[in-house]
């Protein structure tokens, strides 16, 4: 049993394999928090109220128990507690405090699903604990709900709230997960950027106050992903005590960190209040998304293996085809300037070489020869496919290879054909001049008549075709948000409906194409998060296919996220580079993911194609490693000029060991270790041939810098039988 519960001591313990929950109903009334960490002894564990003058207490329980400096399970806005606080209802008397008090609960075997939302999946260990709670005077009822997946450590929450006042509430606040800390020595790790720089690693000690990371662009976004993790100062790649934190969302989001009076330290993570209240009516209920947290004593790493675990298992969608494709994607090499009879020589190119798919990127549709028109018309430019799609992917396939598309469902161009007609389906506020981006506005995913025209659209164009990936992009945040379709006293539901029409249509493609994988991208890594892994089978890790930069931006991602994940191309659109060394080092640093091309490989030397063949041929041998192998970083490019890490297999009898240089530099001797390694056995390199043994393998292997610009090398170990 992952959930426990100790009726005479009125508590709750949550165990995974290597870290334990402990909660407790204090009075019968208040949960309380107790412990989150490393299994250890709980008797006598037991909870404390570190009393501050001027903290509210209710005159029943005097001075032991005030929600304003104890550690809470969930706490409310207006009730005695002053820190940030999750939930904030407005109730039929006009004001917004609530306090919940413990009325039941029930200890269950899977998890209760979240309709229209991804949520992660339950297997035959996972259990869930749910609290009923309930407020008198607004009347509504609340349940809080804690998955437990043993095996990954990790844990799942979130919220529903059911209105049972017989009138109208409106939910101003609400987040998912609420987590107190009784210390502040923590640093914080998140991640920040901005398109073509996505996911920079950020590492800074907690202070006094709130801090927090956020979106309120209707996208998870490029600048700040929902990730955030907490870490004790010494923590390192294998040692030291780091809690993770994420969402299973991809819209708005709200992570916020206080560190308060007591020196203690809370975490939320949700959907916040910036752009999002509901109007909840009488015999509604509304339920958040999934928010899941993770800890590990055993530093960075061991916090990064949980969630990716976790992600592999529990939230990505099944593997569409027996072996993950390289794809060639035309966008770098073509743009818009793209016909049939080019992208049949693309697709020879693509069968010569090995490569088991072509992608056909922007500009195959509508008036589309440029980003100023034809977004939002989803038919074959006539002009440019004179047979029609069928009869092109018919063609592409004959070359043997598979075939995949791009889309942009969520966009418009004004000068288009949908928006003439529908100028009323896009994201709006009433009386305002719209605003483009990039030439675009958002079409409102929230109005039922706009997701209709899409999936008949997307019906009529693609049925019958042999289509095998889609590449869905998403290229504008919003602005103005506010929808024609909804009330007045609704448009703050705007960009939460939004979302649920969004995960809406990623459903309908799963289940229209069932044979077809989907491949997300927003402008590159703009929806890098949980909710669209649910959907994506990988996802466009940035538009930045520069190695050097992509080295940060890959070192980033897998903090939080499986390699499986990572869309990583080789990129040379005009063929410029013929150096084989430098073709090396781009294919090396693609190897951290799932390996594609960006080139006009048509038009490439025999030397480039020769080289590109080789390379897909050597990635066959690794695939197995990078997207289903454990994953360890050993050097960091935000500490150095360097990143190295390595794969490894189950059972450690496979070793692939990448090493990436950023810029030449005198050279300087560096071990990197791979602690797993057998120390009894021996072990072949299979790029160089040499022997090593095991023991030298986990002391570390010497590798030399070098003043060659840029460098890198790659071991491949095997152990012999």
């Amino acid at each position: 049993m992952s959930v426990k519960y100790i009726e005479d001591e009125k508590k709750f313990i949550l165990e995974t394999e290597n870290s334990c929950y402990v909660m407790q109903i204090l009075y019968g009334r208040f949960p309380v928090h107790l412990y989150y960490g490393a299994k250890t002894d709980l008797s006598g564990m037991n909870y404390v109220n570190p009393y501050k003058s001027f903290s509210p207490y209710f005159e029943s329980y005097g001075t032991e128990y005030s929600p304003d400096v104890g550690m809470s399970e969930y706490s409310y806005f207006g009730c005695g507690d002053f820190r940030i606080t999750p939930l904030r209802i407005q109730n039929k008397n006009g004001d917004s405090v609530t306090h919940f008090t413990y009325r039941s609960h029930r200890i269950f075997d899977g998890r209760r699903e979240i309709d229209g939302l991804p949520f992660a999946s339950a297997d035959k260990s996972t259990q869930t604990l749910e609290l009923t709670l309930e407020d008198s005077v607004s009347g509504c009822e609340m349940q809080l709900y804690y998955t437990v997946f043993e095996k990954e450590n990790v844990i799942s929450r979130y919220v529903r709230i059911e209105n049972k006042s017989g009138s109208d509430v409106k939910i101003e606040k609400l987040m998912s997960l609420m987590l107190d800390l009784p210390s502040c020595e923590y640093d914080m790790i998140s991640l920040y950027g901005a398109h073509n720089a996505e996911r920079s690693f950020q590492r800074v000690p907690l202070f006094h106050g709130v801090q927090s990371v956020m979106s309120r662009r209707g996208a998870s976004s490029h600048q700040y992903n929902p990730f955030i993790a907490l870490c004790s100062k010494g923590a390192a790649e294998r040692s030291g005590d780091v809690y993770g934190f994420n969402f299973v969302y991809s819209g708005d989001f709200l992570d916020e960190v206080e560190v308060d009076q007591t020196c203690g330290t809370r975490v939320q993570i949700g959907l916040g209040s910036e752009n999002f209240t509901w109007l909840l009516e009488s015999g509604q209920s509304f339920i958040s998304p999934e928010a899941v947290m993770t800890y590990s004593s055993c530093g960075l790493g061991g916090m990064s293996s949980n969630f990716h675990r976790f992600v592999r298992k529990h939230i990505l969608p099944p593997e569409p085809f027996e072996r993950r494709p390289v794809v060639l994607n035309t966008w770098e090499a073509c743009y818009f300037n793209i016909d049939e009879k080019e992208m049949l020589r693309f697709a020879k190119s693509a069968a010569d070489a090995g490569i088991d798919m072509l992608v056909m990127d922007d500009g195959w549709f509508g008036a589309r020869n440029n980003d100023r028109a034809g977004l939002g018309d989803w038919y074959a430019n006539a002009e440019k496919f004179k047979n029609g799609l069928k009869s092109f992917a018919d063609n592409v396939k004959a070359y043997g290879i598979k075939f995949g598309i791009w889309i942009e469902p969520e966009m418009v161009n004004p000068d288009s054909d949908l928006y003439r007609a529908h100028p009323d389906w896009c994201i709006q506020c009433r009386g305002r001049e719209s605003m483009l981006s990039r030439n675009q506005l958002v079409l409102d995913m929230s109005n039922p008549k706009v997701l209709k025209y899409l999936k008949d659209s997307f019906a009529k164009a693609f049925d019958g075709v042999g289509i095998d990936y889609f590449k869905w992009d998403m290229n504008r945040h919003m602005s103005q948000v506010g929808s024609p379709a909804l009330a007045p006293e609704r448009q703050g539901e705007t960009s939460y409906r939004y979302m649920l029409g969004v995960y809406d249509l990623y459903r309908w493609f799963a289940e229209h194409f069932p044979d077809a994988m989907i491949e997300n991208c927003s402008g590159g890594g703009g929806r890098y998060d949980l909710g669209m892994m649910k959907y994506s089978t990988q996802i466009w890790t940035s538009d930045n296919t520069w190695p050097k930069k992509r080295m940060k931006i890959q070192y980033s991602s897998t903090l939080a996220y499986p390699t499986c994940v990572m869309s990583c191309h080789v990129s040379n659109p005009k063929n410029i580079c013929e150096n084989p060394d430098e073709l090396r080092y781009r294919w090396h640093v693609a190897l951290n993911g799932a390996l594609g091309y960006e080139m006009h490989l048509p038009n490439a030397s025999d030397a480039i194609k020769s080289t590109v063949k080789e390379q897909v041929e050597k990635y066959r041998e690794y695939e197995h490693l990078i997207l289903k192998g454990e994953f360890h970083r050993i050097l960091s490019p935000f500490d150095s000029n360097y990143y190295a890490y390595y794969f490894t297999d189950s059972d450690y009898a496979e070793f692939l060991l990448s090493f990436e240089q950023s810029y030449g530099e005198s050279p300087v001797r560096l071990a990197l270790a791979l602690p797993e390694a057998d120390i009894g056995a021996m072990y072949r390199d299979t790029v160089s041939g040499q022997v090593f043994e095991g023991s030298a393998l986990a002391k570390g292997i010497t590798v030399k810098t070098s003043e060659r610009d840029p460098y890198s090398v790659m071991w491949h170990f095997v152990k012999e039988k």
